[in-house]
């Protein structure tokens, strides 16, 4: 798909995914993988990401939740219980770093390399071995449209390959990343809940809960998942707005809440929060790598 087409405004909004960040980001790197029928639409935060579902320019949102190096997305906590979006799917998007600056630039002539905050640092060894000054942006494609308007060959950019095909820029060093491993999780968000079948396939269920004000809690309210054998897999903490007593909490486990343990587990946590609510169920990427479980649940009376 042409960068033409990505931004294009009379897409047909059915067939439209917003993302935050400019044409060449990882974001829109994630659209075109995970969504490769869906015509992506740049947005500048990830308010306006939310906004072009509620609004109808768009019917998903290809949304940053997660990197492997980096941790959590700021905000996306905070948006998503009351955007009245649901998570309907999850992609992995490998985060390969290119080194790229103007077609014709030495190695020997760059001085400087910009880019996002997150991705100077999991470039370090590059940026030593070649003895460059780091130079901060507030996106990787951001940076290498930076790069290509400056016209300057002593100017490099670190960014995906998509940027340096948006902007024409040459890949002087490719995948640069120190750590092999680099990975961001997105979420993907519709208007609609669509949730698979109990039996369609192994599922991940999201959702937010507050606990109630006093000792043990939070050890009560997840107690039903362990004694049903669930399995959370991200579990994380955050203050709601104006309060410092009572903690948000965000999490993912493996399982539909349709099945029996499933729902006794939910059924038990409601007991000790003040607030719970399912955010989405959808299915499990298979970047997950299911792992042996020897651990038989006991059965949970209904």
């Amino acid at each position: 798909m042409s960068d033409t087409a990505a931004a294009d405004s009379t897409a047909d909004p059915r067939r439209t995914v917003a993302f935050q960040g400019q044409l060449g980001a990882y974001s829109h790197l994630a659209c075109l993988e995970g969504l490769p029928e869906f015509t992506p639409l740049p947005c500048t935060t990830f308010e306006d990401a939310f906004a072009a579902i509620s609004e109808g320019r768009a019917a998903r949102a290809m949304i940053a939740i997660e990197n492997s190096l980096a941790g959590r997305v700021a905000d996306i906590h905070h948006l998503m219980p009351t955007s009245d979006l649901y998570i309907i799917n999850e992609h992995f998007q490998p985060v390969n770093h290119q080194f790229m600056a103007l077609p014709g630039s030495k190695l020997a002539d760059i001085r400087e390399v910009h880019s996002h905050i997150h991705a100077l640092p999991q470039c370090r060894k590059l940026i030593r071995e070649l003895g460059i000054e780091p130079i901060v942006h507030a996106d990787t494609a951001g940076a290498c449209q930076m790069v290509a308007e400056k016209g300057d060959p002593g100017l490099a950019a670190i960014g995906s390959g998509l940027a340096a095909e948006i902007y024409g820029l040459e890949i002087l060093r490719r995948d640069v990343q120190d750590e092999g491993n680099n990975v961001t999780r997105f979420i993907i968000l519709s208007r609609e809940r669509i949730t698979p079948h109990p039996k369609d396939g192994d599922v991940m269920t999201t959702f937010v809960f507050q606990v109630k004000s006093v000792p043990a809690s939070l050890y009560k309210t997840l107690g039903g998942f362990a004694t049903a054998g669930i399995n959370i897999t991200k579990l994380e903490s955050y203050i709601e707005p104006g309060s410092f007593e009572q903690a948000q909490f965000y999490a993912d486990f493996e399982g539909h809440p349709e099945d029996e343990r499933v729902a006794w587990a939910l059924e038990e946590a409601q007991f000790f929060c003040t607030k719970l609510q399912i955010l989405g169920t959808y299915p499990r990427h298979p970047f997950r790598r299911r792992k042996p479980d020897h651990y038989e649940a006991p059965h949970v009376k209904g």
